[in-house]
């Protein structure tokens, strides 16, 4: 929590930390500000102390609703603490120790900046930190209850969509050769049904800024592939939706995933989706508080293993077929964050009191046209018990209402 700042910067021996660029779209940024439309900013902020906001004048009101301490300057903030870094840092008391660089912005203009400050303040020591295990990271793992009251929202969101997507679907018309039919009599192609999907998420006031998946038969089969807007949507063929909008202005994300088959399944992926499904009701049933998130991770190879399907720990090199990815990860304001569940992470890890993960496990087999994922998202509450943030059917099979199977 941001309460942890401080303990995590003096862990880090970081007597400071600045944070770069726009307040939306920009975790760190966000985290300590609220967001809002404000560019080019730059936050300061000593250990022990609150931090201070420096944006351009014209947003100064939009700046102050994060509760800071505004310090408007004439142009982009950025722009001044390149053009007059001592000043600017001699201004809030800045000019000595170790200072920690954080935020997402241009890289051309961020190494600008850093070597101005290391030629006109060469007594600050300026510290970069790999993402995936800074010190936001860490504080931003647990979340408080309106943290996950919003999370709760955009999973709320997420299971409109799907409804949405699921119900039109249904209801198309489907040609003799098993082809999805539009309202006009043409093909449904997956393009279209991408259209939709971004088309119901701004309705209903969300945002994709890390895009979703939606993809059927060949790419199913290969987890990260958001699906071929050419490929026709047929019967039969495994459909792997995966969506993962966030709260607009780059704020809170929700993560879920269903696996779908249209009109019928083939033997072939039934027997998928019962391994991936018998897989994920094991792992939910068994998740504890405070347990380490490999050892789910593991728990999901052996099991996956004793059916036959390669996985990470029993596969050297790269994986295109069988299990190929962890189980879950942790979400809040980036997509993918602390929790790590990969069976060679560190045993910090864990589902402590106010994580949010997700579980996800699948099987992929590109070669054969079909894979299968299922995914929600969790809360370990407080008091040790398990939250799914949003409810959704399971179901593999989706009867068309307009086609009969002959």
């Amino acid at each position: 929590m941001k309460s942890d700042l401080d303990a995590l910067m003096q862990a880090r021996n970081f007597d400071a930390m600045i944070v770069l660029g726009n307040a939306e779209h920009n975790p760190p940024m966000y985290y300590l500000t609220g967001g809002g439309h404000i560019n080019k900013a730059v936050l300061i902020k000593k250990r022990g102390g609150d931090p201070v906001f420096f944006c351009n004048a014209m947003e100064r009101e939009e700046a102050e609703k994060s509760g800071l301490k505004v310090i408007p300057v004439r142009t982009g903030a950025m722009e001044e603490l390149a053009k007059r870094p001592r000043e600017l840092l001699t201004e809030y008391g800045l000019t000595s120790g170790r200072v920690g660089m954080f935020g997402h912005t241009d890289l051309a203009m961020a190494f600008h900046i850093v070597e101005k400050i290391k030629a006109e303040v060469p007594e600050l020591e300026l510290v970069g930190e790999n993402q995936d295990d800074s010190i936001f990271m860490y504080a931003m793992e647990s979340k408080d209850a309106k943290e996950v009251d919003r999370i709760r929202k955009v999973g709320d969101l997420t299971v409109e969509v799907v409804g949405r997507v699921r119900d039109y679907l249904v209801n198309c018309a489907v040609r003799d050769d098993e082809t999805l039919l539009k309202e006009d009599g043409s093909p449904l192609s997956v393009g279209d049904v991408h259209s939709l999907i971004r088309l119901w998420v701004s309705e209903l006031g969300g945002e994709l800024p890390s895009g979703f998946i939606f993809a059927i038969g060949h790419d199913a089969g290969v987890p990260h592939s958001a699906g071929n807007p050419a490929d026709l949507m047929r019967l039969g063929q495994t459909i792997v939706f995966d969506i993962y909008p966030a709260e607009a202005g780059g704020g809170y994300y929700y993560d879920f995933t269903r696996t779908w088959s249209l009109g019928y399944a083939t033997p072939e992926s039934q027997k998928l989706f019962d391994e991936v499904r018998e897989v994920y009701e094991k792992v939910v049933e068994n998740i504890d508080m405070n347990a380490a998130f490999k050892e789910y991770q593991k728990l999901t190879c052996d099991e996956f293993g004793k059916n036959g399907h390669k996985h990470q720990m029993n596969t050297e090199g790269v994986l295109t077929e069988g299990y190929v990815h962890s189980l879950g990860h942790g979400i809040g304001l980036n997509i993918h964050e602390r929790p790590w569940s990969r069976h060679n992470m560190s045993d910090d890890n864990r589902l402590k009191p106010g994580t949010v993960f997700t579980i996800e496990p699948g099987l992929y087999y590109p070669g054969k046209g079909m894979g299968v994922r299922i995914e929600d998202s969790y809360w370990m509450r407080p008091d040790g018990s398990v939250e799914k943030l949003a409810e959704f059917p399971y179901d593999f099979v989706l009867p068309m209402k307009k086609w009969k199977k002959k």
